[in-house]
């Protein structure tokens, strides 16, 4: 179920890679029409600020990346243009083989997708998502995913593996660049103990989702309180982070 090397070396690029909106709400007041960030923004924000992205922008990136090392890959997405959108990579090694590159849902390491090939399981595995093992379902031109939490709690997504033409994508991007909810959302994969962790902060409220079980964290009352710790987690510039949850909170007070 383990991608190649070539597929790994491209995706270890990112694995420090938050996915987040607050990206997206910063932008928007300071952008012209286009809200949708190229490549070289990105770059060149990553490089200003330590920020990444929502899942769109990490799938855009990761694109980039894989066409530039050589290998072969494509969107796939679903609910596009709605605010439900949801969007990763599939990307084929020199056998032609699948794999689910999925950077929005801070996924360790891409997995097989290919049930009819030898290396393909059905089994619960461990090591491809934080906090969590997973089972890789087909169905039709589709592939389910069902996390096992440690509290024995299942959820399950479903990822349409059809190849989305580039510019009904690039559309959908930028259709999800102009949809700012009010509540702001920031995972990260972080280390804990000797395992990779899941650590975010949504709404407000962070946690830290481990093996040993999902830990909440003491509630923060002031911004500069959350600048602070998104900062301690991610890197992130303090003055990016204030400006971000500042326009989140303006958010809240109109809603």
């Amino acid at each position: 179920m383990l991608a190649s090397n070539e597929i790994l070396m491209t995706w270890e690029k990112f694995c420090d890679f938050p996915m987040e909106t607050l990206t997206k709400a910063w932008f928007y007041p300071k952008s012209s029409k286009k809200k949708q960030r190229s490549v070289s923004l990105m770059k060149e924000h990553r490089e200003q600020y330590g920020i990444s992205g929502n899942c769109f922008d990490l799938a855009i990136w990761l694109l980039d990346e894989f066409k530039n090392d050589g290998i072969e890959a494509y969107p796939i997405g679903s609910q596009l243009n709605t605010e439900k959108a949801h969007t990763a990579v599939v990307a084929l090694d020199e056998r032609g083989r699948r794999y689910l590159c999925d950077l929005g849902d801070q996924w360790l390491q891409p997995i097989l997708i290919d049930s009819a090939q030898q290396d393909y399981s059905s089994e619960r595995l461990s090591g491809f998502f934080p906090a969590a093992q997973v089972q890789i379902k087909p169905v039709s031109s589709s592939v389910e995913v069902i996390y096992h939490r440690p509290t024995g709690k299942l959820s399950r997504q479903v990822y349409q593996t059809e190849p989305i033409d580039v510019k009904l994508f690039m559309e959908a991007a930028e259709c999800s660049q102009n949809q700012i909810r009010p509540r702001p959302l920031l995972e990260v994969r972080t280390p804990y103990k000797s395992e990779t962790a899941h650590w975010e902060f949504y709404n407000w409220e962070s946690m830290l989702s481990t093996s040993e079980g999902l830990f909440k964290e003491d509630q923060l009352l002031t911004i500069d309180g959350w600048v602070e710790r998104i900062h301690l987690k991610t890197g992130y510039d303090r003055k990016f982070l204030f400006e971000a949850l500042e326009y989140y909170r303006m958010l809240d007070r109109r809603g």
